[in-house]
């Protein structure tokens, strides 16, 4: 599917996840592929995605997550299973307390991966670009 066919978060939902996003310092909001993003250390923790909500929970926690049932394997497009990364059930979606918990869980994890480098303008890591002579 690509990208312009995807449909527009719903403005309650991209509201109520800027409500319940944890108030870390290392919390940074940004888009992602037009849609609102949390990212800690430069890893996306969480994100909207049309009208659902991604986590990201690591390879097991994913797992056990979707093997209880709580949640489901994200794929943005067919066959392209986002590893670590579910999709929330839509009723815990629409209820703050129960979406703060989840978006919690993502920042945690997220939270244990090595910091990335920030990324300049050109989509590669500052500390690697090459500078133009001349």
């Amino acid at each position: 599917m690509p990208a312009a066919s995807w449909k527009k978060s719903p403005a309650e939902l991209v509201e109520r996840f800027a409500a319940a996003l944890p108030d870390h310092a290392d919390v940074v909001r940004r888009p992602m592929f037009g849609y609102p993003a949390a990212f800690a250390n430069g890893n996306m923790a969480c994100i909207l995605f049309q009208d659902s909500v991604i986590v990201r929970l690591g390879k097991e926690g994913a797992a056990a997550a979707v093997a209880d049932g709580r949640a489901q394997q994200f794929a943005p497009m067919p066959g392209r299973i986002m590893t670590g990364y579910v999709l929330i059930p839509a009723t815990d979606a629409r209820e703050t307390t129960a979406l703060a918990a989840w978006l919690q869980r993502a920042l945690d994890f997220t939270l244990t991966l090595p910091k990335k480098a920030p990324m300049s303008r050109a989509g590669k890591p500052a500390a690697t670009r090459q500078r133009k002579s001349g």
